[in-house]
């Protein structure tokens, strides 16, 4: 009986430590959700307490965490390197790095992605699109293709590749969009290329994800519009969703009246085959909702457009039957928004307080949310309007290198919030 007790404490215990971990783009279950408890509702006047914090160069990818190890892909965009890194959650200590050159200028310069942690290995896509295999325990290459020059791409996509890989059962699924290809599949130990698709529209910065459809896994991905101010010569195309097959990548269905022409956010799910598309540059959000036919086939209906919400850099959360983002763009202030499903904004901070291409994470009934500039809130998500709890200017002193602020996705496992800008990496206490 108390080897019972012993094993079944054991398992409870890892069940636990798997839950807090945040493997991937957007956390576990992919939509910015995490199910830590204990946040602290209130903070000291100072803010939470800062646990550690380290050296980063410039850029806008998040870390993600596996076992107590945080794992990031960073990048030097003077020498043209990128560099893998493994930090101890704890403590921040550097426990492996692995360097290796990556060619390519952009506007923006810096890292891009957010790389995916699957057990025994880590996974990342490069600003120039390497793609790599390491092993998660040592920062060992196990494997390494290029997404883009092996598949057509010659000079690089104007905001540079910027997809995160996507682990399916025994698949690795990125996004890459060069000539000769869209998404590729390949067998997540071995590096084999299982199945590919044709290219799919104009460049798109999204990351490919799983939706449900009736039940069903589908991987959708999201494709920009001609982007017709950096790319004059190309035919104008509307954007599109696409579901498909993530063992196959067959293609199930497809949305066809999307019209953001820089796209990053993945497709936010609201129940019901209803899926939210959101992106800036004044083109905010569409709902479509995917349905099966009697013979099995799919084919989609619009729902709404509503271009008064939207969200430039990442996709809406959706809580409570509410929809959350943050809509700064190059032209309009309108802060941190609340939508519902029917497609009515009830409530906009605008510049009281300015969210501006932030990054939100909803745990324990609230929000915790970077500005995209300087400060970290805590929030109590309402449709009755904006519940701020408290604010803390933890990233002032350093922030916004070369005029750009803090993009990058935050992370949450035990109880630590991992902060990216472009100077630094934080790991601050957010739990009592």
């Amino acid at each position: 009986m108390r080897k019972l007790f012993l094993a079944l404490a054991l398992f409870a215990t890892a069940s636990t430590a798997s839950a807090q971990d945040w493997p991937k783009f957007l956390g576990p279950t992919g939509d910015s959700k995490s199910t830590q408890t204990n946040l602290l509702r209130e903070w000291p006047a100072a803010g939470p307490e800062v646990v550690w914090t380290t050296d980063v160069g410039i850029g806008y990818g998040g870390p993600v965490v596996q076992n107590g190890k945080v794992y990031l892909l960073d990048r030097n965009h003077e020498t043209e390197e990128e560099i893998m890194r493994s930090f101890d959650l704890k403590t921040g200590k550097e426990l492996w790095s692995y360097k290796y050159s990556a060619p390519g200028k952009v506007a923006y310069p810096g890292s891009r992605s957010v790389p995916t942690v699957d057990g025994k290995y880590v996974y990342s896509v490069g600003h120039s699109g390497h793609f790599y295999c390491f092993e998660a325990e040592t920062g060992k290459p196990v494997w390494n293709k290029n997404i883009w020059s092996e598949h057509g791409g010659t000079k690089l996509p104007v905001w540079a590749i910027s997809q995160c890989p996507l682990i399916y059962g025994d698949l690795v699924i990125v996004s890459s969009l060069a000539p000769n290809a869209g998404l590729l599949a390949y067998n997540k130990v071995t590096g084999d290329l299982k199945w590919k698709t044709e290219n799919l529209g104009p460049e798109s910065y999204t990351s490919p994800t799983i939706v449900k459809v009736d039940g069903e896994d589908h991987l959708s991905i999201v494709i920009s519009s001609t982007n017709t101010f950096m790319h004059r010569e190309a035919p104008v195309v509307k954007g599109r969703v696409i579901g498909l097959n993530p063992n196959t990548g067959e293609e199930l269905w497809r949305y066809d009246n999307w019209q953001c022409m820089i796209t990053c956010a993945p497709l936010t799910e609201a129940g019901d085959n209803k899926f939210l598309i959101v992106g800036g540059y004044e083109r905010g959000s569409t709902m479509f909702q995917v349905i099966k036919g009697a013979d099995g086939k799919f084919s989609t209906k619009e729902l709404f457009i509503q271009n008064e919400f939207g969200d430039q850099t990442k996709p809406a959360l959706f809580i409570d039957g509410h929809f959350y983002a943050q809509y700064g763009t190059n032209n309009r202030r309108d802060g941190l928004c609340c939508m519902d499903i029917n497609g009515n904004v009830l409530w906009k901070t605008k510049r009281e307080p300015n969210f501006d291409k932030g990054s939100m994470i909803y745990a324990d009934g609230l929000l915790l949310a970077t500005d995209g500039a300087d400060a970290l809130y805590l929030i109590d998500p309402s449709p009755e309007g904006y519940k701020q709890l408290a604010k803390a200017d933890l990233l002032k002193s350093d922030i916004a290198t070369e005029g750009r602020g803090n993009w990058a996705p935050l992370a949450l496992a035990d109880g630590l919030l991992l902060i990216r800008n472009h100077s630094k990496m934080m790991c601050v206490k957010v739990t009592k």
